[in-house]
């Protein structure tokens, strides 16, 4: 019937949701969109979805509720309609050092998964994701892999400093303050002073912990808007922020520009020398192995290694440095570390970023701020390599990873102190049974024998507060918090539950770290440890149902980014 709105002619950016709302057949569809208030003219735009991990158990997601109205407000300025949806998250600052962080990295993929399925089923013809706590962000970014559809990723910032003594403090001060509190350093007065002070609102971890460090490395994946990440969550500016970002993405729509044209093998480059820069969380190996992986990129361990040995650290951010994401927002901005790294031609310049501009352009429009010592000039670094390494030997034949940062250590030997889990070895440390020259070995924590790869800032920060933290060294088959400091080597695989040689170590035998030479060594003969191998039997599941037993089965070796896999794979 001449006239009726099924004779509008569809938009050519409806490249998928057409078939969703267009003509006389998708009658009951529409009807049930109408039902919440979406109009023909609503529908005969192009359909966005707006992704949050809004959750009420973390200050890190808290302010992603506002931030998507403003979102919304932007694709809809630019012709889109916005349809938002929600998925979960993990916090990994509450839930450290308890069963419950055994949910943080299985979060990843859940995330992942959920945002793939709902843009899939719904047909949305763009993706705007908004990202917090740890795992959302790389979450997002494997999820719009995937979907191969017009999208991008705004990090809802960072958290202001809290204030002790006239000090900025982020929440590493916590979890050190514990190990203070336990050695008898502090009272428990301070402690609680400390805990009351250090997180004073909305905003993901205020240092250059896993949060600010993907949320860097995305910038410089080109994958969102240069500049926007770095906004603290409770600026102002943040809302005009993520208005901007709704218009970016009509922008992408229009163009049919999908995110693969942003994340290649040059930018994945880009974003590993960011990590290395500013001396960020080694969990950003494991999160860009992900991300390659699901945008088809040949990736290995071995590359960080080789990245970051030629990548100096010229940013001094917490927890090796000295300040935090709020101080180099201020000073201008990661685009700072951007134009240093240019200068010696370790990033590559001709990447695009999502707001049309290469990330050489960015870095030549950056406006620093006069007298900032956040971003120091390349010539004269802070250090003359990055913030990781990767070692290989005898413990760890798949490899794993080291942080540099905030240490000058590059040789430890020293006897084997060997738990079988973290609470195990935090009972330890509290105790007070850990001393000066140990290697504490946490296995039995990995990516399938955790299942989940937790974190170990509890033990880490506690050795830190007993005045230890430059005085032992530590390995584990899980990770490690963006907040550590300290000789610690994580994601050592193959993992103990799967046979590595992690599982053979026994108390007090002799192991040695050397960064230089890229090797961790267990000083036990061979035919000693075949003999150990034999008597060896992998222990029982944790869990047999549910989704960490679905995760253990399915996961992958925390060297390939423990991303899970079909059965086929």
């Amino acid at each position: 019937m001449p006239g009726t709105p099924y004779d509008r002619p569809t938009d050519p950016a409806k490249r998928r949701s057409a078939a969703l709302t267009d003509g006389p057949d998708r009658a009951g569809a529409r009807s049930m969109l109408k039902a919440i208030g979406f109009t023909d003219d609503d529908l005969a735009r192009p359909l966005i979805g707006v992704a949050t991990s809004w959750i009420e158990t973390m200050p890190c997601n808290y302010n992603q509720r506002r931030l998507a109205e403003s979102v919304k407000k932007g694709v809809r300025a630019a012709g889109g309609t916005p349809m938002e949806f929600n998925t979960v998250a993990v916090s990994d600052g509450v839930t450290m050092g308890t069963e419950g962080m055994k949910g943080s990295l299985v979060s990843r993929e859940v995330v992942a998964d959920s945002i793939e399925l709902v843009a899939r089923a719904q047909l949305f013809d763009g993706l705007v994701c908004l990202v917090g706590c740890d795992k959302t962000i790389p979450a997002a970014v494997m999820a719009l892999g995937r979907l191969g559809i017009p999208g991008l990723v705004l990090y809802n910032g960072t958290i202001y400093p809290g204030t002790y003594q006239g000090a900025d403090i982020t929440v590493q001060a916590v979890f050190e303050a514990i190990g203070g509190y336990h050695a008898g350093r502090i009272t428990a007065e301070e402690l609680h002073a400390i805990e009351s002070a250090a997180c004073p609102g909305a905003g993901a971890c205020g240092g250059q912990f896993t949060a600010n460090t993907m949320s860097t490395a995305l910038e410089f994946l080109g994958i969102s808007p240069a500049g926007l990440n770095g906004i603290p969550a409770e600026d102002p500016q943040k809302d005009e922020a993520a208005e901007q970002t709704g218009r970016l993405v009509m922008e992408l729509v229009r163009a049919g520009t999908t995110p693969d044209v942003f994340v290649t093998r040059a930018s994945l480059e880009n974003a590993i020398a960011s990590v290395a820069a500013t001396g960020g969380s080694t969990n950003g190996v494991l999160h860009l192995l992900a991300i390659a992986r699901e945008y088809g990129i040949p990736l290995s361990i071995d590359e960080f290694g080789e990245i970051a040995d030629r990548t100096p650290i010229v940013a001094s951010l917490v927890p090796g440095g000295r300040y935090v994401a709020l101080d180099i927002h201020r000073a201008g901005g990661v685009a700072l570390v951007a134009r240093e790294l240019l200068k010696r031609g370790l990033v590559h310049g001709e990447c695009p970023n999502v707001d049309g501009r290469t990330l050489a352009r960015v870095a030549a429009d950056v406006v620093e701020t006069p007298g900032q010592q956040v971003v120091v000039p390349i010539e004269t670094p802070i250090k003359p390599t990055g913030g990781l390494s990767i070692l290989r030997g005898s413990l760890a034949p798949e490899g794993c990873v080291v942080k540099l940062a905030g240490h000058e250590r590059r040789f430890h030997r020293g006897p084997a102190r060997v738990f079988d889990s973290e609470e195990a070895c935090f009972a330890a440390v509290r105790e007070r049974r850990i001393v000066a020259g140990d290697v504490v070995v946490i296995r039995y924590e990995g990516p399938a024998g955790g299942p989940g790869m937790r974190e170990m800032l509890g033990v880490t920060a506690a050795l830190v507060g007993e005045g230890l933290g430059d005085k032992v060294a530590l390995l584990t088959d899980g990770r490690f918090s963006g907040a550590t400091h300290g000789l610690m080597a994580g994601h050592v695989a193959p993992e103990a539950a799967l046979g590595g040689p992690i599982a053979l170590i026994r108390e007090g035998d002799p192991i040695v770290f050397d960064v230089d030479a890229h090797r961790l060594d267990l000083e036990v003969p061979a035919d000693e440890l075949e003999r150990r191998r034999r008597d060896w039997s992998p222990p029982p599941p944790r869990y047999t149902s549910g989704v960490f037993a679905k995760y253990a089965a399915l996961v992958s070796s925390a060297s390939e980014g423990a991303v899970t896999r079909p059965r086929h794979d």
